[in-house]
């Protein structure tokens, strides 16, 4: 695989999707970034989960190295969790990752914008898991 891993993010709000991806670019360093995208709501922006946002947006994201799909709530992994299955409807290589919205969106973004292949992404976005706040 070549180019950089995409970044798809899952929420229920086409809101916090939008927001949630303009943080990570934000704090990402400012720089040009790896491809981020918002998949939020549904088409006629309500609130819930769209696989056709969802596919969508990861191949708009796509590059050849790989999609890395965070989601806010349970619907949201078993949404990108079908999409998976069916096989045809995302990008080659597209993962669902198990990490915190907002921090694994913006590790997953940092690393994939130094360069970091689908496992680093996936393991920076995880390891968000461990940040402490007190």
């Amino acid at each position: 695989m070549s180019g950089q891993v995409g970044i798809v993010l899952v929420s229920h709000s086409a809101a916090v999707a939008a927001a949630v991806a303009e943080l990570a670019q934000g704090l990402s360093g400012g720089g040009p970034t790896a491809p981020i995208m918002p998949a939020g709501g549904t088409p006629d922006g309500g609130l819930g989960t769209s696989s056709e946002l969802i596919a969508e947006a990861a191949k708009a994201v796509d590059r050849g190295a790989g999609v890395a799909l965070l989601v806010d709530l349970g619907s949201a992994v078993l949404t990108v969790k079908a999409l998976l299955a069916e096989g045809d409807e995302l990008p080659e290589g597209s993962r669902l990752v198990d990490a915190p919205f907002v921090e694994g969106a913006i590790a997953a973004l940092v690393t994939a914008s130094a360069g970091g292949d689908l496992d680093a992404v996936e393991a920076a976005a995880s390891e968000a898991y461990t940040y402490r706040k007190a």
